[in-house]
């Protein structure tokens, strides 16, 4: 969830200079034999998407009969409905925010800037690249642009530590693997381990791409490392075996023009965005298993997920890519692990021309991804919610080569062109927090902030504004929801850092 200065080049080849920090993501970056962009489409105005929608209390809440109000069998039979209804598709457990969600549309709609918010120098760190809340929420640190991260105490907004010189270079993502140890990326090509409870110095450095590393991703099942660079790699680290001197790394992965990669949270499937406008997924994820995949010219073309390895021989077809029987063989016949499937996510008014999806990230459920893009022509920026459609869909898919459907969407204001705005979602999955020009906007799927499953438009819609905050005296690039509480954090391209939280 890296939100890093956006000057990011997109071409590995051309990133390796390194020699200005604040390039931007450029048209240029784009492969020209496979650039279908062009300038006279052009976005129609949609009367649909009208962001200033006041929230509205929720309705439909269920509740209990009320004493006096019936026999204990008919006390029993409403309650049984009503846990019955509360529990369709979520399982076998019941989600406790299912029912509290006008609590907390209220709460987050009364979200304003902390009395005392984190207001930091810019005289020594920089931009603001990334925030992330340990998984307690008891520490926030900051990935900075010159080479430093902060840390800080997300209640008090005290100050508990500054990591001097973390990298050589700016640092752009930050992520936890537990409640102690955080790992930290860097265009110094590097990533470094660190403990809470021993600052002055690194657990140890990982080297292994070549060039500017821009996201980490962690399996807890697994307990591997993973990152992505602009080197078009995908490395995974085993932090099971590591030491001082690093741990075992092995590239899992390449391809061009690679802006973010991201795991769901049960780490079944990755999803890679790219500056040519392509979303590459990976079902059934193995990432112990190396994947030898060909050109991305090759990726292109194939645009569904690759077949068995059974299934290609009964075809005729040529082999290309990953080869499923000499990774997996026990599973000849089987659907492969690691099956890529290549598509392009349809972007509201923007068939035509080609866009550079520079942010994205997952529902904390695993039922969407959510990704900000912008035109080639830098002159529009969108925010788009997918569901993803795993088995047998209810509704029909955009195409039926593609596993995402374009479910919810709104413009973004066009400020601070060619920086990249990383957004989130909240904790529950109920809202958006999305870089608005100087400051931030809250976003829901419907007037009533309720769950995406449970507000499923048969047609696309637009987002709903909740709530929009002014707090920076320049460009947003970053925020993060607390996990643990009511708390929003953003941060801004001349370094400071805005707390918020409800205002009672």
């Amino acid at each position: 969830m890296s939100s890093e200065q956006q000057g990011d080049s997109v071409d590995p080849d051309e990133s390796q200079d390194g020699s200005n920090n604040t390039t931007r993501v450029s048209d240029q970056d784009q492969d020209p034999e496979t650039d279908d962009s062009s300038d006279e489409s052009k976005t129609p105005d949609n009367p649909r998407c009208q962001p200033n929608v006041q929230v509205s209390s929720g309705q439909g809440s269920t509740t209990g009969p009320g004493p006096g109000s019936g026999s204990v069998e008919s006390n029993s039979n409403s309650l049984f409905s009503m846990l019955q209804s509360r529990t369709i598709r979520r399982g076998l457990f019941v989600d406790p925010s299912r029912d509290n969600f006008r609590t907390m549309t209220n709460l987050y709609s009364s979200m304003s800037p902390a009395a005392d918010s984190v207001n930091l120098s810019t005289q020594t760190h920089g931009a603001v690249f990334n925030l992330e809340y340990s998984p307690d929420g008891s520490v926030l640190t900051v990935a900075c642009e010159q080479t430093e991260v902060l840390l800080f105490d997300p209640i008090s907004s005290k100050h508990i530590k500054t990591l001097v010189e973390a990298h050589e270079d700016c640092v752009n993502n930050i992520r936890f693997l537990d409640n102690r140890l955080f790992a930290t990326c860097s265009d110094d090509t590097t990533i470094a381990l660190w403990d809470l409870r021993k600052l002055n110095s690194k657990v140890c450095s990982l080297h292994g791409h070549a060039s500017w590393v821009k996201n980490i991703e962690y399996d807890t099942n697994t307990r591997l490392l993973v990152t992505s660079g602009f080197d078009g790699n995908v490395i995974t680290w085993d932090t099971n075996r590591f030491t001082e001197d690093g741990c075992p790394h092995k590239k899992f992965f390449h391809t061009r023009y690679l802006m973010r990669m991201r795991l769901t949270p049960d780490c079944s499937k990755m999803l890679i965005s790219t500056s040519s406008g392509y979303l590459l997924i990976l079902h059934d994820l193995d990432l112990t298993q190396s994947l030898e995949v060909g050109s991305y010219r090759m990726l292109r073309a194939r645009r569904t997920p690759l077949s068995s390895a059974s299934a290609s021989r009964s075809s005729g077809a040529p082999r290309q890519g990953n080869d499923s029987s000499k990774i997996h063989p026990h599973r000849e016949g089987l659907s492969p692990r690691n099956s890529l499937e290549v598509l392009t996510p349809e972007i509201p008014g923007e068939r035509d021309r080609g866009n550079c999806i520079t942010s994205l990230q997952l529902h904390p459920k695993g039922w969407a991804a959510l990704i900000r893009c912008s035109s080639n022509m830098d002159d529009q920026e969108w925010t788009c919610v997918y569901e993803f459609q795993d088995g047998s869909p209810t509704r029909p898919p955009v195409s039926p080569r593609c596993s995402l459907r374009l479910t919810h969407y709104i413009e973004e204001a066009n400020v601070g062109r060619g920086y990249i705005k990383e957004l989130c979602f909240s904790p529950d999955g109920r809202l958006i927090c999305s870089p608005y020009g100087y400051g931030v906007r809250l976003l829901s799927f419907d007037e009533n902030c309720m769950e995406l499953s449970d507000c499923l438009p048969v047609q696309t819609s637009c987002l709903r504004e909740v709530r929009s905050i002014y707090s920076h005296s320049d460009v947003v690039l970053t925020t993060k929801f607390s996990p643990t509480h009511c708390q929003l954090a953003s941060g801004c391209l001349s370094g400071r850092v805005a707390l918020y939280q409800p205002r009672f």
